[in-house]
């Protein structure tokens, strides 16, 4: 069967690669985006985005208790307090729909319920305060709280959601967590939260963007962004040789690589794609950006569902959203599908597909967008009609 597989790739690759029309000037005009996507995203995103969340994700798998998971995230957690962590841990990341992959893997594989683990897929990249303010300012205050509010209730609905389409499968799946042995870890408590907080201080704050408009909390903030990002980077490295042994950081090292293997393959492949079909914003691609324009005019339920699966495919950098959807705002885009791509497009994208398939499977990938897709359609239409 996998030989099978893998001969069906080979020949659907050579089918496109025979018949593809190079001469087309929308293929040449793709095949210039794929790689300045690529190279776009190697370049602002892997060094200070995807690395750090490489070594987070393998420190979760080695130092974080599985205990601790499974108290608060797991399947007979408190579903308030489940749901809670993973919606407030996502809104203090704040990271793309590709960042927070490895976390996600992270924390599911150490014994997260399916639910939890799902509700902070989508808040991580979702609940950007610092975005929902700009859209707030850029695109309105009606829309910047639609943003807010509904992004909040779709990290949860979405979790309960996939929990209860699976419940079958994950009731199986948390058996076998709880009949793991304790880790017997020794170590304090709190030495394993300062090491974490001190990864994720710099994830956050080495990534934190410039603000659009001067003064305030926000530029403040982005002025000593650095400084605080050395310090957290001083407090990892000193609390790693400190508290850790060879093993341990060996292991960690496995881990950390480990994660790198599975997910970056996958993103660069996705990534390539998306920047050949859709391009990067302001830059043509093989789809005009005419067309998507045209299609989201109005707030009829095809704009709203035609702006949702649109915006799950696409790739958004954090914040880049925003300017998008002004310039599509401008050029007809209706208030409903505006909301609709703000809830779909963060939190998704074609490598965030790619790579959440190879951590829970088809079916539950497939659940997952098709959730965030429906959902999104719905409060679109209802906005959009509100408005």
């Amino acid at each position: 069967m996998e030989d099978k597989r893998k001969f069906a790739w080979i020949l659907g690759v050579f089918l496109l690669a025979y018949w593809l029309p190079i001469d087309s000037q929308g293929v040449r005009s793709g095949a210039v985006e794929a790689l300045a996507m690529l190279h776009e995203y190697a370049r602002e995103h892997v060094l200070l985005c995807l690395i750090p969340a490489f070594f987070i994700a393998g420190a979760i798998s080695v130092f974080v208790s599985q205990q601790a998971v499974m108290k608060y995230l797991g399947g007979q957690a408190k579903k308030w307090v489940a749901y809670s962590v993973a919606a407030v841990s996502g809104t203090i990341l704040a990271v793309c729909s590709c960042t927070v992959l490895p976390l996600f893997a992270g924390i599911y594989k150490r014994g997260a319920g399916l639910g939890p683990a799902t509700a902070f897929l989508y808040s991580g990249p979702a609940i950007n305060v610092l975005s929902i303010i700009l859209t707030a300012r850029v695109l309105g205050f009606k829309l910047g709280v639609a943003r807010a509010v509904g992004a909040i209730i779709f990290s949860v609905l979405i979790g309960i959601s996939m929990a209860f389409i699976f419940r079958g499968e994950e009731e199986a799946r948390q058996k076998g967590f709880a009949q793991l042995p304790d880790d017997g870890s020794e170590r304090p408590l709190w030495k394993t939260v300062w090491h974490m907080a001190s990864m994720v201080a710099f994830l956050v704050f080495a990534n934190w963007a410039a603000p659009k408009a001067p003064g305030g909390v926000w530029e403040a903030v982005y002025s000593v962004k650095w400084y605080v990002a050395a310090a957290a980077f001083l407090s990892t490295s000193v609390a790693t040789v400190a508290w850790f042994d060879g093993d341990e950081k060996r292991e960690w090292m496995d881990s950390t690589f480990g994660y790198a293997l599975q997910v970056l393959p996958l993103l660069f492949g996705g990534v390539l794609v998306a920047g050949f079909l859709l391009g990067r914003p302001g830059h043509e691609a093989l789809i005009p950006g005419e067309w998507v324009a045209s299609l989201v005019g109005g707030n009829s339920v095809g704009a709203n569902f035609f702006a949702s699966i649109s915006g799950a495919f696409m790739y958004f950098a954090t914040l880049t959203e925003v300017p998008i959807l002004q310039g599509l705002l401008g050029s007809g885009m209706g208030q409903g599908p505006a909301l609709a791509l703000l809830l779909a497009g963060p939190a998704l994208s074609l490598p965030n597909m790619l790579v959440i398939r190879s951590v829970i499977g088809t079916k539950k990938t497939v659940a997952y967008v098709g959730l965030v897709v429906v959902m999104s359609t719905i409060v679109g239409t209802i906005f959009g009609y509100i408005s």
